[in-house]
């Protein structure tokens, strides 16, 4: 968090966006060009009307004293955001009982909930969930929060939320990643993370994030966590794929032993040849006496033949801009 974000960030304009009406365009010769102007908000949005009328002393002409009759309005739209919420849901179980004797007594049963006597209404769970994992707000800046706006709840019963909702959700996971190995291309990649309190680990020990996403049907997103980056670990996470199926990933070793086990096409990442080829150039380092990774060689060689004369560019003239001038999107 920078604590000069605002000021930091405000010079490059002098005010704030100003309201304009809409973004019309200009007509340039060969092409049409937008002018500059405030982004129209999301039609999506809900629309709250607040009509200002004028005062009755203003509604006479001024030439005939004839009273003015309304032709239309001028509209422009703020963003507003109504501050964080906190309510409680209560549920008045209606019991009913039979007026003659003590025998007929019957309870509204309770709803179904994804925590049983759960604390928390799946509503409160989803912004729980929302916010740790898609926001990046932890565990107690959420209790801070709540509490400021009255809801009193405590680190852990927040974390026991969440680890309950994530076992409920488990049979949907299943069915996600059923899908995801149906799909003709996957995307994988993996990632650091650090765990706290993590059994027989230090804290500053790394572990590793999967990620796993479809190219083809319906998006599909998964993460999955592993102590290790062992190949084993990532042939578990694809058992099942479609043999014959498209796998593109970067250039690590297990991801060739996965493409071979399950009969997959496995692509290479180009961004990262680029990256790899351009920091050999900028060394002084001869690409043609080296050796390809087998994953996408014939992109590198693709690349390497456009790149022409960057092999035979003096070291005096490797810098950040011989990035632009050596190498094109294929």
């Amino acid at each position: 968090m920078f604590l000069n974000e605002a000021e930091a960030l405000a010079t490059a304009a002098a005010q704030p966006t100003q309201e304009e009406e809409g973004t019309p365009e200009t007509e340039v010769a060969g092409h049409k060009r937008k002018k500059r102007g405030r982004k129209p908000l999301d039609p999506a949005l809900p629309r709250v009307e607040v009509r200002h009328e004028l005062p009755e002393s203003e509604r006479v002409c001024p030439l005939d004293g004839q009273t003015l009759v309304e032709i239309g309005v001028e509209v422009s739209e703020q963003l507003d955001i109504v501050p964080q919420q906190v309510r409680v849901i209560q549920h008045q179980r209606v019991k009913y009982a039979c007026p003659c004797c003590d025998g007929g007594i019957n309870t509204t049963p309770a709803p179904a909930r994804i925590i049983s006597k759960g604390l928390l209404t799946e509503s409160a769970l989803a912004w729980c969930i929302t916010s740790k994992y898609q926001d990046g707000l932890p565990l107690y800046r959420q209790a801070a929060l709540l509490h400021r706006f009255g809801g009193d709840l405590s680190r852990g019963t927040l974390a026991a939320s969440i680890v309950r909702v994530g076992q409920a959700v488990q049979p949907i996971i299943n069915l996600l990643r059923d899908h995801l190995l149906e799909a003709d291309v996957v995307y994988g990649d993996e990632t650091t993370v650090q765990l706290l309190k993590e059994p027989g680990r230090p804290a500053q020990r790394k572990s590793f994030l999967w990620a796993q996403m479809n190219g083809t049907g319906p998006p599909v997103r998964l993460f999955a966590y592993s102590p290790t980056r062992e190949t084993k670990q990532a042939t578990a996470l694809y058992a099942g794929i479609k043999p014959g199926a498209v796998l593109m990933t970067d250039g690590y070793a297990p991801y060739d032993d996965v493409a071979n086990t399950y009969q997959l096409v496995h692509l290479g990442c180009c961004s990262l040849r680029h990256a790899f080829a351009t920091h050999l150039l900028e060394a002084g380092t001869d690409v043609r006496r080296i050796h390809l990774w087998p994953i996408s060689s014939w992109c590198m060689r693709a690349v390497w033949a456009q790149a022409g004369s960057g092999r035979d560019a003096a070291a005096g003239q490797r810098d950040s801009g011989s990035r632009t001038r050596y190498w094109w999107p294929l």
